[in-house]
């Protein structure tokens, strides 16, 4: 069974070029090319991880992304990806998430997506086998996968 990845930018080029990047390494890729497309894309689907682009529309529309998608039942991986890494104490647990910095060289995409998605699939086990919420442990920190 393939992997669905749901894929945000407003930048075509680069949507494109991401889409085929990783449907040549096997997984499915949707795309969404704004915030609003993101959103009716995540309720009507279910995705094993999102990645979005951070500045969308807005400097930060990314994040309203990675937010709708946590709040799905299906509780997909998520990641942020940027050329513009955000730094300092402003950059806080709420937006937690895994960070993708452009930019990213074809095999760099790809093991580090992979290592996402293998990190997420063992923190939900976790949480499973402690029998606790999905809401109720953070996701990892600020890290960036390296």
């Amino acid at each position: 069974m393939k992997r669905r990845i749901l894929l945000v930018d407003d930048d075509l080029a680069v949507l494109l070029t991401l889409k085929a990047v990783l449907e040549l390494n096997g997984f499915e890729i949707e795309t969404a090319n704004s915030t609003a497309q993101a959103f009716s894309r995540l309720d009507s689907g279910v995705y094993q991880m999102v990645i979005t682009d951070l500045r969308i529309e807005t400097e930060d529309a990314g994040l309203e992304v990675i937010r709708a998608a946590r709040r799905q039942s299906y509780d997909p991986a998520t990641a942020l990806l940027t050329a513009y890494p955000p730094t300092g104490e402003d950059w806080g647990e709420e937006h937690s998430q895994s960070l993708l910095v452009k930019p990213l060289g074809t095999r760099e995409l790809v093991r580090q997506v992979e290592a996402l998605l293998v990190r997420h699939e063992d923190e939900k086990q976790l949480r499973r086998r402690n029998g606790v919420s999905s809401a109720a442990i953070p996701r990892d920190a600020n890290r960036k996968v390296g």
